[in-house]
């Protein structure tokens, strides 16, 4: 599949901040003229018509495309059975994304979101059932703690079903914590990354520096209702540094900060999007953006999030002389415990 993922979630304007069916189709043109194949969308995106409009696009090539969907957030608000991981939603879900997108399978089912409740045997046993059926080739996970995932992956081996074989979790620039347990863990049982909101719900792009700089920035209802927890000084401290590597590479701050996540140690694929055609074909330029060790090295520090307990106590220089006595240097440690 592609090194970068296109986002659909932008795709229909049922949520008053996406974009209409022809800029739709534009954007993925553009993105299939740059060698992508790899599409995310989920049954609740802009209501049903991401899917319905994806379907659309693409049922000329089918075969082409990598075409991902998820399942786990309501779509019937007034019943209890319109949401969540059970295999009953499980079971509507996929087949309402199957006829929207007019497809007999989906290469990637994604489990959107925990739901904290419904055993994880239930949904690893239907997960696989999808797969026997072939109307899904294989499964993610998205949006779940680091040990559900784990727990879910172990029990699937040991009895013989399907296991999660990606991983989707916000990650970016202004948002680093699964770099505590979540990227280890995908990397220790080879899961592949796709890290949303790359962009930080546009903060990376540098509009909110632009506006403490004077200069006008047009509040949207996505920006009002997604992004005030990400606009605290730590946060806009990494933009500003954002923006003064941007200028230095000679290209927007939004294809930098995807860059860096191109850069990253454990391989990443950003989940990228627009709402114009324009805002997709800027992310696009982060395939010609490479950033120096020094540039990635004041974007990480700027960016650095503490990893906290047991982390830092485990990569301490006290603990490993207490495990390894005057040894300690000659042992490298795992993968996991490297900053």
């Amino acid at each position: 599949m592609s090194e970068l993922c296109l986002g659909t979630m932008t795709f229909g304007e049922d949520w008053q901040f996406g974009a209409d069916k022809d800029t739709s189709c534009d954007m993925l043109r553009a993105f299939c003229e740059v060698g992508g194949n790899f599409i995310d969308t989920a049954d609740v995106y802009t209501m049903g018509s991401s899917e319905r409009y994806l379907g659309e696009f693409i049922n000329h090539d089918r075969d082409f495309f990598v075409v991902s969907s998820k399942y786990s957030l309501s779509t019937r608000h007034d019943d209890p059975n319109g949401g969540g991981n059970s295999r009953k939603n499980m079971r509507r879900a996929v087949e309402a994304s199957l006829q929207r997108l007019q497809t007999d399978h989906l290469d990637v089912f994604w489990l959107h979101a925990w739901d904290g409740g419904t055993p994880l045997e239930e949904i690893m046993r239907g997960l696989d059932d999808l797969v026997s059926a072939g109307k899904v080739l294989y499964i993610g996970v998205s949006d779940t703690p680091a040990w559900v995932v784990s727990r879910a992956n172990m029990m699937a081996e040991l009895r013989g079903w399907s296991q999660f074989i990606g991983l989707q979790a916000e990650y970016n620039l202004a948002a680093r914590t699964p770099e505590r347990d979540l990227l280890p863990m995908a990397e220790a049982l080879n899961l592949g990354v796709l890290a949303w909101a790359p962009l930080a719900g546009g903060v990376l792009t540098g509009k909110y520096v632009a506006a403490e700089e004077g200069v006008s920035v047009e509040d949207s209802l996505r920006g009002v209702r997604m992004n005030g927890h990400r606009l605290g000084e730590q946060q806009l401290a990494v933009a500003r540094t954002l923006v003064e590597v941007a200028r230095e590479v000679e290209v927007a701050p939004a294809p930098v900060a995807l860059a860096w996540l191109r850069q990253r140690p454990t391989p990443v694929i950003p989940i990228v999007a627009g709402r114009t055609l324009d805002q997709l074909k800027q992310n696009l330029d982060c395939l010609s953006v490479t950033l120096s060790e020094d540039q990635l090295e004041r974007l990480d520090r700027v960016s650095a999030v503490p990893l906290g307990f047991p982390h830092e106590f485990l990569q301490s220089n006290p603990l490993r002389r207490a495990l390894f006595g005057y040894c300690d240097e000659l042992i490298d440690p795992p993968a996991g415990l490297r900053t």
